[in-house]
């Protein structure tokens, strides 16, 4: 990333703190951290115009808290705040001990939600215009660079309005609020939405990462964050179709999988899935159909059938099985 020591050549006015932390990222973006009431969950989701945004900003781990860490990035709030957290120091806490150790605080901007539902917030004097922030229940939406003042306002009306939506996409409601106010003055390049559980179940590989997707480089990274999510939804229904076929519940492995090709009805795979759990209901004369259009378009998929019965993914008999892959 660019370094302060170039940025300084051209922005003279910055603190003397900056040169003592020559490697902060220069992240000036806008972001939201939020706790959903009904589930506990939190969530981080950013957009900025700079590289791999969600590599610097977005911070969080389940049961603890969400942090959004920007403007001239500190990277080491997003740890050290969530090891405040861990201790046992609400949002606000955590925020004051971070900032009194950082000499670097007027050119910060921070943001966190701890998991009992607590919000803090700063936005330094000097972070570039228009910079601001607005904190409300279970959330904060914060922004700096901006192209004018109205961003954080309408980042908060949209979470507000979208209370009904689930976190990741009232998330999501809130940074194409943001975008559509005017968003940064540059432009835009990458943005991330990270949601994980309001609890720890002892299992930080699910707790973690219920929802953890990035766009590092596009022209248009929103509208590409919410193509990622509506995938990432239409995955979660394959999983789901996955589960019931390991218990043999081969009607709701039908209703997951169809749920799946709803979304995405051009995907070969959750079509072929759909197709799968249509003939393990007894419906092979509807799969066969699938399944023909499927291999026209990449015979892989024909093979792949053959080998399913060995493993008991797929349940039929002889003769029902040369109509499957004829």
């Amino acid at each position: 990333m660019r370094q302060l020591s170039f940025l300084l050549l051209f922005i003279p006015a910055l603190t003397n703190a900056q040169h003592t932390r020559s490697g902060d990222p220069f992240a000036h973006t806008f972001s939201i951290v939020a706790r959903d009431e009904k589930t506990g969950d939190l969530a981080v989701g950013v957009q900025s115009h700079w590289f791999s945004v969600g590599t610097s900003v977005s911070w969080a781990e389940a049961g603890v808290g969400a942090i959004a860490t920007q403007s001239f990035t500190n990277k080491s709030f997003g740890i050290r705040g969530l090891q405040l957290l861990k201790a046992g120091k609400t949002a606000q806490e955590a925020l004051d001990e971070l900032l009194r150790t950082d000499e670097g605080r007027a050119v910060r901007q921070v943001a966190i939600a701890d998991a009992n539902g607590n919000v803090a917030v700063h936005t330094g004097n000097k972070c570039i215009d228009f910079a601001g922030h607005r904190k409300g229940r279970n959330y904060s939406v914060q922004a700096n660079m901006m192209l004018n003042n109205t961003v954080p306002d309408a980042m908060a009306a949209a979470f507000e309005k979208n209370s009904a939506l689930p976190l990741p996409e009232r998330v999501l409601s809130a940074l194409n609020a943001a975008q559509a106010a005017g968003g940064d003055i540059r432009g835009r390049q990458s943005a991330v939405l990270l949601v994980v559980r309001g609890k720890d179940t002892g299992a930080p590989w699910d707790d973690n990462h219920l929802v953890d997707l990035r766009v590092d480089d596009a022209d248009n990274p929103l509208p590409e964050l919410t193509r990622l999510l509506r995938t990432h939804r239409a995955y979660e229904y394959m999983n789901n179709g996955d589960l019931a076929t390991e218990k043999n519940d081969m009607a709701l492995a039908m209703q997951e999988y169809g749920a799946a090709m709803k979304l995405f009805p051009k995907n070969l795979e959750m079509q072929y899935w759909t197709a799968i759990a249509l003939a393990n209901t007894k419906q092979v004369p509807k799969a066969a159909t699938m399944l023909q259009r499927i291999y026209a378009q990449d015979p892989n998929w024909r093979e792949l059938t053959r080998r399913l019965p060995k493993v008991g993914l797929l349940t039929v008999s002889d003769a029902e099985m040369k109509t499957l892959v004829r």
